[in-house]
């Protein structure tokens, strides 16, 4: 089922470097993912969330304009309302300080840059099944709240 699942996942980039977005939608189409929308324009992250409704997002920390903490400070009043979704930090910065900041933020995982493709791979599908699991369980759960309301 999960499988299945996956064929119909939409994953959201946005990192202000072409190149990167362009090395991550190869990553993606050569992991099987196709439903993928891109922008290097940091400001376009809520409007692009609202329409696209992605799954997870792929965020760059270190953009100019608006950084990664900014993106996700503006993304809080749409990932509130979102049943768990994950976004995975791509930064060159190593700091302590920023991983922290991002987690705080609310993000899920980081990775810093140069990108190994293995661990991107699997760290994106480890995302997405936690997602999953997650939609399965809150589907569940309104089911037996349902289920009990009927009785």
């Amino acid at each position: 089922m999960f499988e299945m699942w996956l064929t119909d996942t939409r994953i959201l980039i946005i990192d202000d470097e072409p190149a990167n977005i362009d090395f991550l939608e190869q990553l993606l189409a050569r992991a099987g993912y196709f439903n993928v929308v891109s922008s290097s324009d940091p400001q376009q992250s809520v409007m692009l969330c609202q329409a696209f409704q992605p799954d997870l997002i792929l965020l760059d920390w270190l953009m100019p304009v608006m950084n990664g903490y900014q993106v996700l400070q503006a993304l809080t009043p749409y990932m509130q309302q979102q049943p768990y979704l994950p976004v995975l930090v791509l930064t060159a910065d190593m700091s302590r300080e920023s991983w922290q900041l991002a987690f705080s933020a609310g993000a899920k995982d980081f990775l810093v840059k140069p990108l190994d493709i293995i661990e991107v791979q699997l760290r994106i599908r480890n995302l997405l099944e936690l997602r999953y699991l997650y939609l399965k369980l809150q589907e569940q759960g309104q089911s037996l709240q349902r289920n009990s309301q009927n009785v």
